[in-house]
């Protein structure tokens, strides 16, 4: 398995932002971290989202991807009440056909975070 580390991401724990096996691309979730803080962002779930987003796609980019090679993501949210905003944010990340995904509701996030999103590519 091939490591690939982004300067736009952060991480909380002993884990890579993405591995790399032949062409598919396993990203790590990423919660609403600013990197230049490693605090979480201010604001409700739709800035939380944005940022999820940013970091993720710059692990995209350090791994040489884009966002039209992603094939699934999965969201975790705290509270589905935010389902509607996240659904939001999400539409405008990509263009159709819009990656699979999943949404899932749990109990609590790392640092206190109201979303976590993880990603899958596939180059080409």
């Amino acid at each position: 398995r091939k490591a690939i580390s982004a300067p736009g991401a952060v991480s909380v724990g002993p884990y890579s932002h993405a591995v790399e096996s032949g062409d598919l691309f396993y990203l790590s979730g990423q919660t609403p971290l600013d990197p230049s803080s490693g605090r979480l962002v201010e604001g409700d779930i739709s800035a939380q989202a944005e940022q999820c987003f940013k970091n993720l796609f710059s692990v995209l980019s350090a791994a040489g991807l884009t966002p039209e090679e992603v094939i699934k993501v999965n969201v975790y949210l705290v509270d589905m009440q935010d389902f509607a905003a996240m659904n939001a944010v999400y539409s405008r990340q990509f263009s159709a056909p819009y990656p699979a995904r999943t949404t899932i509701g749990v109990a609590a996030l790392p640092l206190g975070a109201s979303i976590e999103i993880e990603m899958f590519a596939r180059r080409g």
